[in-house]
């Protein structure tokens, strides 16, 4: 068994940072929320590059202001927004292994789009795991680095194994395989119909996939608000909470809809109109207020198909 040694101190954790990994399963009928990385996509990427779990904790870094000091010698990367990353001023690239030794400052400044970075390490980060996860919830105060659901402070020390095996080549994904938000383009965001899709009129279906939105700042792990130039309507009464699931989109009375991100209420009584695909919610993850977007409906069977094919590539069923 690998031995576990501090590997980083925390010198400012920026806006937000906390300690995250794919979340909690089989807690939902108890009101516990999954949690894990927005942007699992990315935090996927980095366990890949370093040979790690899939599941292996990482710090999630919100619109930058980190710094930290490194301990000991080992390898890292950064996945997500396209930050500043510099380590000892000296600027690194995303998407990249890169070495480091003891006495380093990383730093990982705001990016000009995007919104979370994830910063792991060989081995993954650990900390003691709160129903079977280290994922940090705010709201339910569970995990992280304390179990009760903080966020990471000015001089946290986190752990990680002592690996023996070779170094790791630098290495990075293929540019295309990034699938970064085009320029001056709205995001696509594939939706299923799901939910009361088929109680919402055909106009206000139509309208839901024909008209371009606005993410707006109201926007946080828990969930983020749009602003379309129109309302949807729901004719109906208001139904009773039913299960949320990640993704979903619900449409509040004032007609603009509101999609829940991992660290959601497990319950809602809002009318949804669909559910984002996993993809297309790790798209969501980096999405800074004013970015536009269009809902382009899928199936189904197209939606699990290309979940299976991104969890047989990251070997993380």
């Amino acid at each position: 068994m690998a031995k576990i040694s501090p590997v980083l101190e925390i010198k400012q954790p920026g806006l937000l940072a906390t300690l995250q990994d794919r979340g909690r399963s089989g807690y939902l009928a108890a009101g516990i929320t999954s949690g894990g990385a927005v942007d699992e996509y990315a935090f996927l990427w980095a366990n890949k590059l370093l040979d790690n779990p899939a599941d292996a904790a990482q710090i999630e870094v919100t619109l930058g202001g980190f710094e930290a000091n490194l301990l000991r010698r080992t390898q890292m990367v950064i996945c997500g927004a396209p930050m500043q990353v510099a380590l000892n001023g000296r600027r690194l690239p995303t998407w990249l292994v890169f070495d480091v030794e003891p006495g380093d400052v990383l730093t990982i400044a705001a990016a000009p789009r995007g919104v979370r970075s994830y910063l792991a390490v060989r081995g993954g980060f650990r900390a003691e795991a709160v129903l079977g996860s280290m994922a940090t919830v705010k709201r339910d105060q569970l995990g992280g680095l304390r179990g009760d659901g903080s966020a990471l402070t000015a001089g946290d020390v986190l752990t990680a194994p002592v690996l023996s095996a070779p170094a790791l080549l630098p290495r990075r994904p293929r540019t295309d395989l990034l699938q970064t938000q085009p320029a001056n383009e709205p995001l696509t965001i594939d939706v299923i119909a799901a939910g009361q899709y088929e109680r919402f009129s055909q106009q206000a279906r139509e309208q839901f996939c024909s008209q371009t939105y606005q993410v707006t700042a109201a926007q946080d792990r828990m969930g983020m608000r749009l602003q379309g130039p129109k309302s949807l309507s729901w004719e109906h009464d208001q139904i009773l909470s039913e299960p949320l699931p990640v993704g979903a989109i619900q449409i509040p009375p004032d007609g603009q809809p509101i999609i829940m991100l991992v660290d959601r209420q497990t319950l809602g009584g809002y009318p949804k109109i669909g559910t984002v695909t996993w993809r297309s919610r790790c798209l969501l993850g980096q999405a800074t207020a004013g970015t536009e977007l269009v809902f382009n409906r899928v199936s189904l069977a197209a939606a699990q198909n290309e979940w299976r094919q991104f969890q047989r590539f990251f070997g993380s069923a």
